[in-house]
């Protein structure tokens, strides 16, 4: 049997459910038409309801009913198991479409991080106030002879007066005494009234700095303010992804002939892909090629004594022939920054390429030591499903190795963050540090100082 929404409002009415399968009368429950595909999410549950008060009594209802069974070829199957839950996870989503692909990942983790995830929308934002709640459990079969894992995901989108204060709605449906973590894909509005009260309710943010708008490192120094004041944990898919960077350009010092050179480091430059022919500030987000430099410098302890700014160019941008007619775009030089460790100084450069990556992606990682006449240079590279390191010492090739590292997905991404427990020192010092290097002044909404 098919069921689906009934009425004008495409809406259906409040306990209908609204997806393909069949149901006992009164019942949001779905039964399964086919045996449940083990390891892959099945959606068993969805209602809807217009109040808090009504999502919560779904929420019972879900798990109330005596028969949990599900009827195959007419008779009884698989027990469901009860609910499982581990933490809350609200997501934060601007756009219904964002709020989507949230779920679809959040789903992919029902059996290995069972959560109640809340998934919020805001619409109408000047309208009058209103709620829209839909309620589901989706269950995962971990092997054939075991019971379902169900976990619920909440849908809430909220307009007028309700959006401006989602902590008021989100915070009645979290479970108590379980950890709140909070993810905000897209551009987390830091330091809004409305930004601070729900994240007041958290133990973690999750984000992506390069998914933000411009350069990214107005709200990435936003980002690090948080460290200071608030008990966040911050994870940053941003900076997660590049683990296979980080290992790869580490495995360098861990041979005994390269190790001394570790603390002689005088150059760290990092090559970005862009769509822009010139490469100008602020074209593309650089927040993924500055956390290759901040890693390195948090991790050696060394200190910013000038933050990132752009390289004079005067040849920079579009420039014209005799004629006054315009020629080929010339590319900016970047941006450049000094480190330093007591009296030596480390140069850095995060310069733009052009590139059919996309805009942001990390092209190329390159290191200059000098220790006692002698040079090392090491340079980094990656591809979809693996990283590349080369070194030369004093100008002859010595080390050349290819590591089997595929980039993650945002399914891998959020569940390393929700295994994450507190805050992990490596991304503590590589955001404050990422901050350090941006110089930019929160109060001119990331204008550089």
């Amino acid at each position: 049997m098919v069921e689906g929404p009934s009425g004008g409002n495409g809406r259906g009415a409040i306990g209908e459910i609204l997806a393909v399968g069949t149901r006992a009368p009164g019942s949001g429950r779905i039964e399964l038409a086919e045996r449940a595909t083990p390891g892959e999410p099945t959606l068993r549950w969805r209602s809807r309801a217009r109040t808090i008060e009504q999502i919560e009594a779904e929420l019972t209802r879900i798990w109330a009913e005596p028969n949990l069974e599900t009827m195959i070829d007419g008779r009884p199957g698989r027990h469901v198991a009860a609910r499982t839950s581990v933490m809350n996870l609200v997501v934060i989503a601007r756009r219904p479409e964002v709020g989507e692909r949230s779920a679809a990942t959040i789903q992919q983790l029902t059996g290995r991080h069972p959560s109640r995830p809340i998934v919020v929308s805001t619409a109408d934002p000047d309208g009058p106030s209103w709620l829209d709640g839909q309620v589901e459990a989706h269950c995962v079969l971990p092997r054939e002879e075991a019971p379902e894992i169900c976990a619920e995901l909440i849908y809430l989108t909220a307009g007028g007066e309700s959006g401006r204060h989602l902590a008021a709605i989100v915070t009645p449906l979290l479970i108590h005494d379980l950890p709140v973590t909070i993810w905000w894909p897209g551009e987390p509005p830091f330091g809004t009234e409305q930004a601070n009260d729900i994240l007041s309710t958290a133990d973690r943010l999750v984000v992506d700095g390069s998914s933000w708008s411009g350069e990214g490192l107005g709200r990435l120094r936003q980002l690090a303010s948080l460290l200071d004041t608030t008990r966040l944990a911050i994870s940053d898919f941003a900076l997660v992804r590049q683990s296979r960077w980080r290992e790869a350009i580490a495995s360098i010092f861990d041979l005994p002939e390269y190790l001394p050179y570790l603390r002689s480091i005088r150059r760290i430059a990092v090559a970005y892909g862009t769509h822009d022919e010139t490469g100008g500030p602020g074209s593309t987000n650089i927040v993924k090629p500055v956390y290759h430099v901040a890693w390195i410098a948090s991790r050696l302890g060394l200190r910013v004594t000038r933050p990132l700014e752009p390289i004079a160019s005067p040849a920079a941008g579009r420039a014209t022939a005799a004629g006054g007619k315009p020629t080929k775009p010339v590319m900016a030089r970047g941006l450049s920054a000094t480190l330093a460790e007591g009296r030596s100084e480390v140069s850095v450069v995060v310069r733009p390429v052009l590139s059919e990556m996309p805009s942001g992606t990390t092209l190329r990682v390159e290191l200059l030591a000098i220790r006692r006449g002698s040079e090392l240079r090491a340079d980094v590279t990656a591809e979809q499903e693996s990283v590349h390191v080369r070194v030369w010492l004093d100008g002859i090739e010595t080390l050349g190795r290819h590591f089997q590292a595929a980039r993650r997905t945002d399914v891998d991404l959020l569940a390393e963050a929700i295994e994450a427990g507190g805050r992990d020192p490596i991304s503590v010092g590589s955001i404050r540090m990422a901050a350090a290097l941006a110089g930019v002044d929160n109060a001119t909404n990331g204008a550089r100082r």
